[in-house]
């Protein structure tokens, strides 16, 4: 039965478009829409898609196709990911076009194209190109630092910087570096690791030691930025968290004429001995506010790694609020005997 604020659309899906490729294997994007709009009722006969239900849930549903089939006439195909990031975005309620975030290409490299996947991660990527420093902020695997790595390589191809420089500081969780095995080179690559691996994604792997040895492309721990004058570069400054305060100043103030520096970090995972503040939680209070500095914050919606880190993330967040709240509550008096 229907109430007065049920309403009809039809959706009609040009010839062109193959409806597997709008709709999914086994229908597995269709099904994706119906369980985020329960208040709706969808039918698909050949091309047309008929929507059923509030009629505030029957535009949405109705924009949403109207994105995907964007996204689809690009080339581009559709995932249940990118399905389930086109509704959260609509939801959102944002100017930004959830089309306009999935087919913005940042680099394209052996076949594949590196862009955003969400639009906290278009805003993190659309600051990098109108600031001169720019904070990426937020958990594990919300692409801050392979992001950052692409806008990187990306300004080093059009000449807009001469030379890539990331660098880490060399804290562990749990280990000493002085414990480990090999020489000063040795021990501190593992913690570099991540960059290179990024890189490896954007450019032959085969020309990047001709790039290092020539210091277009250099990746160095955090003590070896010291002294230093950054000019026409582009500078990333990885896990972040792990400064202290005045690492963090250090680094902040090697910035020269011509130069982009992106500072990420996850404020909830710091590695810094118990009693040393982290320098990235510092700054926000200092630096928020100043122009042509950007935070950018991005949260468990952003995780674009297997679906469950962005729950786990959650979950960790709310133990923490938990653990937090229960510290900060009156201790009972105990009762003498």
């Amino acid at each position: 039965m229907t109430t007065a604020t049920d309403t009809q659309a039809k959706i009609i899906v040009p010839a062109s478009i193959n409806m597997v490729s709008l709709l999914g294997s086994a229908d597995e994007h269709l099904r994706v829409i119906e369980r985020s709009f329960p208040a709706v009722d969808l039918h698909v006969r050949g091309n047309e898609i008929t929507v059923n239900g509030v009629a505030t849930q029957v535009a949405l549903v109705e924009q949403l196709f109207a994105e995907l089939l964007t996204v689809v006439r690009t080339g581009q195909g559709l995932t249940r990911e990118s399905v389930e990031r086109s509704i959260g975005m609509l939801r959102e309620n944002s100017e930004v076009r959830p089309a306009e975030v999935l087919t913005a290409n940042i680099l394209s490299n052996r076949g594949r194209t590196i862009r955003p996947k969400t639009l906290n991660q278009k805003r993190y990527v659309d600051a990098i190109d109108v600031n001169t420093i720019v904070f990426g902020i937020g958990p594990a695997g919300t692409g801050k630092t392979y992001l950052a790595v692409a806008k990187a390589v990306q300004a080093l191809q059009a000449k807009a910087v001469s030379r890539i420089i990331l660098t880490r500081p060399a804290v562990e969780a749990g280990e000493r570096l002085g414990f480990l095995p090999g020489t000063l080179s040795e021990k501190i690559d593992p913690y570099l690791r991540p960059l290179y691996d990024a890189l490896h994604d954007m450019i032959d792997p085969d020309s990047i030691p001709r790039l290092m040895t020539s210091g277009t492309i250099e990746v160095a721990p955090l003590a070896y930025m010291r002294g230093r004058t950054l000019n026409d570069a582009f500078i990333i400054l990885d896990e972040a968290q792990n400064t202290s305060p005045e690492q963090m100043k250090m680094f902040l103030t090697r910035l020269g004429f011509g130069s982009t520096m992106v500072v990420t970090g996850d404020t909830t995972q710091v590695d810094l001995p118990s009693g040393t503040a982290s320098g990235l939680k510092v700054v926000e209070g200092i630096l928020e506010g100043l122009d042509d500095i950007a935070f950018c914050r991005l949260n468990s919606q952003d995780v674009v790694r297997h679906r469950l880190v962005g729950k786990i993330v959650d979950r960790y967040a709310e133990f923490d609020a938990k653990q937090a709240d229960a510290a900060q509550r009156p201790q009972g008096r105990r009762g003498l005997r």
